[in-house]
């Protein structure tokens, strides 16, 4: 593995590492966010070297996540392609917190950018197509609750493997 820090292209889109052109990460998720989609990342790689049965769809997830894969983070948001990153990012996020919860507003800042607030609808829409199909349980007081049945604050955790 080389030791060479990535070169960003002039747009920033893109990062050059060992004479290959990557997509960027997309610099508008949070610090803390962003680290928790990378640790989940290189769990995923680990897995994928234990031979894991579902290790590659993590791998694909965080880096859809991370906005490295899928819709390009710097085009306009808009469509199923958005809504595979915001199912990526929940996937990812509750992998990563495994034995707690996430706030639809995590899913919402890390692929909002600054105008996450905007996103939340798009978040719980997804969140509910996710829990309906049994991927994600969503909580409400911590009991699970059916999101289009509630109102107010929820939490998303893994659903039971």
């Amino acid at each position: 593995m080389s030791a060479e820090q990535p070169t960003p292209t002039d747009d920033g889109h893109h990062v050059v590492i060992d004479g290959r052109k990557w997509r960027a990460t997309d610099p508008s998720i949070p610090e803390s966010f962003r680290q928790e989609l990378v640790d989940e990342l290189m769990a995923a790689r680990r897995a994928v070297k234990a031979g894991e049965s579902d290790a590659r769809a993590r791998v694909n997830d965080a880096k859809t996540a991370l906005g490295e894969r899928g819709h390009p983070w710097w085009e306009e948001a808009v469509g199923s392609g958005f809504d595979d990153r915001i199912a990526a990012a929940i996937r990812a996020l509750t992998r990563k917190r495994a034995e707690s919860s996430i706030c639809p507003s995590d899913v919402a800042r890390t692929i909002g950018g600054d105008s996450w607030r905007a996103r939340m609808d798009d978040v719980r829409r997804v969140t509910g197509e996710l829990a309906d199909r049994g991927d994600v349980v969503v909580t409400q007081k911590g009991e699970p609750v059916r999101l289009a049945d509630v109102k107010g604050p929820v939490r998303i955790r893994r659903a039971p493997q």
